[in-house]
């Protein structure tokens, strides 16, 4: 994280640091699920909605169920945070915007628990399979 990121984070206090490095974390794969990751420049902006689609996958990917009180120990409590995170940054030229984004774009935001708690389906690794339930273990009761 760049010490002007940080010290925007800490000067305006309403959000942990590590939710403005999450949100730059985030901007590839929002990008990527938009279609336009072999894009270059401008043509790689993702709007509010899209910018949300990828924090929320890159949440899920990294924290799983654990990403709302993840999200919430940094103080984002709604979507609408994460906007107001998007144009701090962009009004201390740290992230660019095109003119017609504005802050409502993040208005029709997600239900945190529902998506990432009561949604959540855990994915196993493919050759895993259960221990064998039948027999005790060897010195086990």
């Amino acid at each position: 994280m760049t010490d002007s990121v940080r010290k925007l984070a800490l000067n305006d206090g309403r959000y942990a640091p590590e939710a403005f490095q999450f949100l730059y974390e985030s901007l590839d794969t929002a990008v990527q699920l938009a279609g336009r990751g072999d894009r270059e420049g401008t043509d790689r902006h993702v709007s509010g909605q899209e910018l949300l689609l990828g924090l929320r996958a890159h949440a899920r990917e990294v924290f799983g169920p654990l990403a709302a009180p993840v999200w919430r120990s940094w103080g984002v409590q709604e979507a609408m945070d994460w906007g107001h995170i998007v144009f701090l940054l962009v009004d201390a030229g740290l992230l660019n915007r095109q003119e017609s984004d504005t802050i409502d774009d993040f208005r029709q935001g997600f239900d945190f628990d529902a998506y990432f708690v009561r949604e959540y389906v855990p994915s196993l690794p493919q050759d895993w399979s259960p221990p064998d339930a039948g027999g005790a273990q060897e010195g086990h009761a």
